[in-house]
């Protein structure tokens, strides 16, 4: 009993699931927060600090420097969303980043949201063909599987 708390409390948080990242781009969890430490985001996203640098490095994310300290704003924080969203279901983070990129456009994000949308609904369509091919591939390999079992079976029940 004692293992499974200790194991229950030392196990980092799970990642944030796609619905709730695209429900909370629109609304701010940490209203009135303006600032937030690697420390922060790496709590709440379940990430890894080494993650949070990897962004910056390339580009996605752009905090504010004190001292050795990082500051990340609320602007920092929707972006980390935006690309862990696109991430979990498999965009590149070149495919993401061209989406952030039209933040700034100056229209209210509807740029924004229609290559998006037009996006996820190319990556479903993608994947929905990636799973009929997988189905096929597994009935086939299901198929040949019975048919090598039953070749076995009637060598092993035959006398040599």
């Amino acid at each position: 009993m004692a293992v499974a708390r200790e194991l229950k409390t030392s196990c980092p948080p799970a990642a944030p699931r796609l619905p709730d990242l695209v429900a909370g781009l629109d609304r701010d969890a940490a209203a009135g927060r303006e600032h937030f430490t690697i420390r922060d985001l790496t709590r709440e996203f379940a990430i890894t600090a080494r993650t949070l640098r990897f962004y910056e490095e390339k580009g996605l994310l752009s905090p504010r420097r004190e001292g050795e300290a990082r500051l990340y704003n609320r602007r920092d924080r929707a972006r980390l969303k935006y690309v862990l969203m696109g991430k979990s279901v498999g965009f590149s983070l070149e495919d993401v980043r061209e989406m952030l990129d039209l933040y700034d456009l100056g229209d209210g994000q509807q740029t924004q949201l229609r290559v998006a949308l037009g996006r996820f609904e190319d990556r479903i369509a993608r994947l929905t063909r990636q799973r009929a091919d997988i189905d096929r591939a597994l009935a086939e390999l299901t198929s040949a599987k019975h048919a090598v079992e039953a070749m076995l079976a009637a060598r092993t029940a035959a006398p040599p």
